[in-house]
């Protein structure tokens, strides 16, 4: 493997770990300039660039260029364009005939901000997020007349970029005349605190308002930014009005974000709400032989169900621990075999410690209450049913008895723990919403 190869598997894994927009601005347009005495030397195409990959991604290029060579121990970056390995600075693609590693990932446009790689086509649908997709689909069909806003939320890693992406893509694809807009919140959020600044907010609101469809990722990030979200409920509701498709995306429900405001909150209730959980098994089974088509890659069921069992909450992991394990089966020169996925994934993917004090935890932070609410013995409503959903997933997910719950919670005895497991499991079977809430809650729990 050459140094221009290893530098497209890495680029592939950066992809797949940070956001569309963090990648198409920082990592997009950078090569491999050399690899020598333990150092490597990648170019960048601005200053910029230089600065930002030095003070924020430095150490993690140095780990995924020694997962190539192992005598790398310092990487260097510098400005120099680079027209043989990026042609004018546009797509960047490893797919080949000659047994590259292929994937045609970095293509954006510039207008919407839409990556076409993400399409309904390469959306693997499962029971995890078949209301989510159908919704999407008829978002797409009729933007505008159907599920407006339309409001999915799941875990990290689960897919939600993609679909968002692909209504957009659908959408450019059948409706031609219709300007879409695709925009991270935290891009959104910078513009608006920039044109606030400089007194050019009215300039920024006619940008907005002259979309037939607008795409919002990670609506949670405009939490607690009370002129942002100001800002957005104008643009919002001015859209609305007009019957023009609002997409938002987030980590939760709106009923959970908090320091939303209340008006906001309401509008994006007023709509579709679909959510994305964990993907089982055989979806897991189904992305990877989909990510190995479109790749061009050959793996064995047994090596793709050894990865579908290892990692079981994140889609993006799952798709990266492919990339890896075929970038080291070239390496080595060799069909990818069970025991080198073993060893991979041990590296890339070390279990989580999921213990008592993480999942008390991430069960205040998910329902805004303090650790303490949680090991109190208050009878306060706001706080009993949180209790019980922590000692449900104390007992469901690390196995504690129920004399241990009681004990480190209120110092209650073991038969209220065991009347709290069975209500919330109980409860759980009967209410789809609950279900929803306590996947995601889990998800919370194993990707923080």
């Amino acid at each position: 493997m050459n140094n221009e190869e290893i530098w497209r598997s890495i680029l592939a894994q950066a992809q797949l770990n940070v956001s569309p927009a963090i990648f198409a601005t920082w990592f997009k347009s950078t090569s491999i300039i050399s690899i020598q005495n333990g150092e490597a030397v990648i170019a960048t195409p601005n200053c910029l660039a230089k600065e930002w990959l030095e003070q924020k991604y430095r150490k993690q290029m140095i780990g995924f260029l020694r997962e190539f060579d192992t005598s790398i121990r310092e990487v260097f970056f510098k400005v120099e364009h680079s027209p043989a390995k990026i042609a004018k600075n546009k797509t960047v693609s490893t797919s080949t005939t000659n047994g590259q590693l292929g994937f045609d990932e970095f293509k954006f446009n510039k207008e919407t901000n839409l990556n076409p790689k993400y399409s309904f086509d390469r959306f693997i649908v499962g029971p995890h997020n078949e209301l989510a997709h159908a919704a999407a689909r008829a978002a797409a069909e009729k933007p505008g007349r159907v599920y407006n806003p339309f409001f999915v939320y799941g875990g990290v890693g689960l897919g939600k970029t993609h679909l968002l992406q692909a209504i957009g893509n659908e959408v450019a694809a059948n409706f031609t005349h219709q300007k879409i807009r695709y925009i991270p919140t935290e891009k959104l959020t910078t513009e608006i605190i920039n044109a606030i600044r400089g007194g050019t907010i009215e300039n920024l609101r006619a940008k907005y308002l002259d979309t037939a469809v607008f795409i919002i990722d990670d609506i949670q990030f405009i939490s607690g930014k009370d002129k942002t979200q100001d800002e957005f409920f104008y643009i919002f509701n001015t859209l609305y009005n007009k019957n023009l498709q609002i997409i938002l995306s987030s980590d939760q429900p709106p009923k959970s974000i908090p320091e939303l405001s209340n008006r906001l909150r309401s509008r994006f209730e007023g709509g579709m709400i679909a959510d994305i959980s964990s993907p089982d098994f055989e979806t897991r089974m189904a992305i990877l032989k989909e990510k190995c088509q479109q790749l061009k890659f050959s793996f064995s069921d047994e090596v793709l169900s050894t990865i579908a069992s290892t990692i079981q909450h994140n889609v993006r992991e799952l798709e990266g621990a492919l990339i890896k394990i075929a970038a080291h089966a070239k390496l080595k020169n060799e069909p990818p075999s069970v025991e080198l996925c073993r060893e991979i994934l041990s590296a890339i993917n070390p279990k989580k410690i999921i213990n008592f004090k993480k999942i008390i935890q991430e069960t205040a932070c998910f329902y805004d209450l303090k650790e303490k609410d949680i090991m109190s013995d208050s009878r306060k409503k706001e706080i009993v049913m949180p209790r019980q959903v922590a000692m449900y997933l104390l007992r469901n997910e690390i196995n504690a008895s129920f004399p241990f719950i009681g004990r480190k919670i209120g110092n209650k005895d073991h038969t209220t723990v065991m009347h709290a497991y069975k209500k919330i499991s109980s409860k759980i079977k009967d209410d789809d919403s609950f279900q929803e809430e306590i996947n995601l809650l889990k998800n919370k729990i194993y990707n923080s």
